[in-house]
């Protein structure tokens, strides 16, 4: 324990056979990012890879490139800054986002009938609906980090929130000028303590906290 923790999506090790990833690359990735995180090496060596996994370095080649080409992982090249000393380092954002995509289309509650119109009236695409890192990134105006990829797949996937929910707490915090997961965070755990689970609900709760009659 003393040398540390590694972090693995439970999602990876849950669902890794219907993402059509053998043991050999999940346990690719899991070294990957135990180097990053206990180690601090963002792009460690065949030959580092070798001694763990106990694989050829041709065949870890073949691994990383496949791995790469199906978007799960990528390199970032660059500079240090104020210094001409160049890195490569591995990138997990394509794994995180393929992870929560999954989890958000294996939980996706069937909906019956067309999309509540005020639920989109403040720009939202209905298309969109389906995909709601779509709609964070959007509203967020930049890439989602691996953290908030995970974050929106635990609303999902551990606390069982609606999408509808999750989509009308973004908008509230955008009509609040309070577009920060926190804030979002706040909201939906207010809502589950008051047995808000719907957009209906949500009405209904606003009206009364509006109207004073909040108990």
């Amino acid at each position: 324990m003393e040398a540390g923790v590694v972090t693995i999506p439970y999602v990876l090790l849950r669902h890794y056979r219907s993402l059509h990833l053998s043991d050999t690359e999940v346990m690719l990735l899991i070294q990957l990012l135990a180097f990053r995180q206990a180690e601090h090496n963002d792009f460690p060596t065949l030959d580092e890879l070798m001694e763990r996994m106990d694989l050829p370095a041709e065949t870890l080649g073949k691994m990383l490139q496949k791995l790469m080409q199906e978007g799960w992982i990528s390199i970032e090249s660059g500079s240090y800054e104020q210094s001409d000393v160049q890195y490569d380092r591995y990138q997990f954002t394509g794994l995180y986002r393929k992870l929560a995509e999954y989890v958000a289309a294996e939980r996706r509650p069937a909906l019956g009938g067309e999309p509540d119109d005020d639920l989109f009236s403040a720009g939202y695409d209905p298309e969109d609906k389906r995909n709601l890192f779509t709609i964070f990134e959007r509203e967020f105006g930049r890439p989602l980090s691996p953290m908030e990829f995970e974050t929106i797949s635990g609303w999902v996937d551990q606390d069982k929130y609606p999408e509808d929910l999750i989509l009308m707490a973004l908008k509230e915090s955008v009509f609040a000028g309070k577009v920060h997961f926190r804030y979002i965070d706040r909201i939906l755990l207010e809502w589950e303590r008051n047995r808000v689970r719907s957009a209906e609900d949500v009405k209904a709760y606003t009206q009364k906290f509006r109207t004073g009659g909040r108990s």
